[in-house]
């Protein structure tokens, strides 16, 4: 197997073990809204595809609330988790990379046959441990009288990348995003401990125009200290020692302690790791740029340059250094043969 696969394969596994870390842009929140589109009038037609429709691999989906197994059509699937990620009426192309992020990460999971915290017969779960996932139905109650120009949008982005994921050396990656970015995304090692050769940081200026490019948080000093096990005495709050490639804080110290960037932005339940923490009497007052780790796809960010005429390819490689948009058959393919010998070892 490929270097580049090993690599991939322990980071799916911190991935899986630790489900905050990797591909939720927006967590238990609602995407960043942006209002292009708000009637029936601003439905766009489906796309329908050529040819003949090929066997589709059904996705198994544990639906945790209900603790039962949905049988899934996989371009379902991919509109469903996209229609919980980003907001419908981001432009269409942001849309479509949201679907090669979604279909790359179900795809990716599926070819590394980790089924850590997997009940028996699922293949992934509807949270954000992987990915965020709902129905029609439910996707219906939440949207209300909006559903059928976002379902139209969304199934729109999905049919027109139709089986597209995105490779790196031939295989697929691991797609982090998340919502807006301080202006620049983050290398992969900066946040994480493994370095990854396609999420590098690159510039994203469209952030800023993101409702959420910036955001506050107030503690009173008894529970700042408490939560990071510090004394501040009365001095200064903390003294940033170093910054990363993405100008977010790598390493600060408070207390006396030296703690980095992510543990403050955890422990404090913070947007963002580009913060600034100021004392102003017994309250201690946090101002934060950006929202999400900021490895991978900006989700703002690819709605900021498909405003400008970018298209989802271009979006994606932007984000995403030295990567290929490539057809899943091969992977696919696989995937439904291994299924098939199996069904047929275990068949009486």
């Amino acid at each position: 197997m490929k270097q580049i696969t090993a690599v991939m394969f322990i980071f799916i596994a911190v991935i899986l073990v630790i489900p905050s870390l990797l591909v939720v842009g927006f967590s238990n929140d609602d995407p960043v809204p942006v209002n292009t589109f708000s009637s029936e009038e601003d439905v766009p037609d489906l796309v329908v595809t050529d040819g003949e429709p090929m066997e589709e691999k059904v996705i198994s989906v544990f639906r945790t609330e209900s603790e039962t197994i949905e049988e899934v059509p996989l371009e379902e699937y991919i509109a469903g988790v996209v229609a919980r990620e980003m907001d419908a009426a981001y432009e269409m192309e942001a849309l479509k990379a949201q679907a090669l992020t979604a279909r790359t990460y179900i795809i990716n999971l599926l070819l590394m046959d980790s089924n850590l915290d997997l009940p028996d017969g699922a293949d992934v779960l509807d949270t954000v441990q992987h990915q965020v996932y709902s129905n029609e139905e439910e996707m219906r109650e939440r949207w209300g009288t909006d559903f059928d120009w976002k379902m139209a949008r969304i199934k729109q982005a999905v049919y027109e990348t139709q089986g597209q994921i995105i490779t790196y050396n031939g295989e697929p990656i691991t797609a982090s995003f998340f919502s807006t970015s301080n202006g620049f995304t983050e290398n992969s090692e900066e946040y994480w401990t493994s370095e990854i050769s396609y999420l590098r940081s690159v510039e994203s200026p469209w952030d800023r125009e993101s409702p959420r490019y910036e955001g506050e948080a107030s503690f009173s000093v008894e529970r700042f200290e408490h939560t990071l096990g510090v004394s501040l005495g009365d001095g200064s709050v903390g003294n940033v020692l170093s910054r990363t490639t993405g100008g977010r804080v790598a390493k600060i110290e408070i207390g006396g302690q030296e703690f980095t960037g992510r543990e403050i932005r955890e422990l404090l339940e913070l947007d963002s790791t580009d913060f600034t923490i100021e004392r102003v009497g017994d309250v201690i007052e946090v101002e934060t740029r950006g929202w999400g780790h900021g490895v991978g796809m900006s989700q703002f960010g690819a709605h900021g340059m498909a405003q400008e005429g970018f298209t989802y390819d271009q979006i994606i490689k932007h984000y995403y250094q030295g990567v290929e948009i490539q057809h899943a058959d091969s992977f696919l393919g696989s995937l439904m043969a291994a299924e098939q010998t199996e069904g047929e070892v275990t068949t009486p």
